[in-house]
């Protein structure tokens, strides 16, 4: 019983290095949004190394609830004997508490940098394709295409 309680107590410590690695993408995320010009290529390497801690996650959340749903109810009938054990792994639950509700927050954070990113690029590509529409009307002005034919100034004269 005392290996299997230090296997969930390990598998927490993982995952709070799982989350504390998450907390450093998302820091490394907003830092490039900050920016005028972000690389882009940058976002996108911590876009999927998110991706393989994400799972990584979802792995040790599940090897956590099976271990325990087996240990579980010798867990209860004898709290006393493990209660060090117990209140260290209650622990480390509160800290993974407190990690994820900080990247929660960060990717909410980092969602609104994105769109205001995003909305802005927008805006740009439109106001350079009113730009363009103004140029090639100026050009096709400028050109002669909207000038009277010659034959009708001619007769004026």
């Amino acid at each position: 019983m005392k290996n299997s309680l230090d296997v969930l107590s390990e598998s927490l410590d993982m995952k709070i290095q799982v989350l504390k690695d998450i907390q450093k993408y998302n820091e490394d995320q907003r830092e490039a949004f900050e920016l005028d010009d972000p690389d882009m290529d940058s976002f996108d390497g911590a876009i999927e190394e998110k991706d393989v801690l994400i799972e990584r996650l979802i792995k040790l959340d599940e090897g956590f609830e099976s271990l325990y749903s087996e240990i579980s109810e010798e867990l209860n009938n004898n709290k006393e004997k493990y209660s060090d054990k117990i209140k260290l792994i209650q622990d480390k639950i509160s800290e993974i508490t407190e990690l994820s509700a900080t990247v929660q927050a960060q990717e909410a954070r980092n969602k609104k940098l994105i769109e205001a990113y995003f909305a802005k690029q927008r805006n740009g590509i439109k106001k350079n394709r009113v730009s363009s529409k103004a140029a090639y009307d100026y050009y096709r002005n400028m050109s002669g295409m909207n000038l009277p034919p010659v034959s009708i100034m001619d007769s004026k004269h």
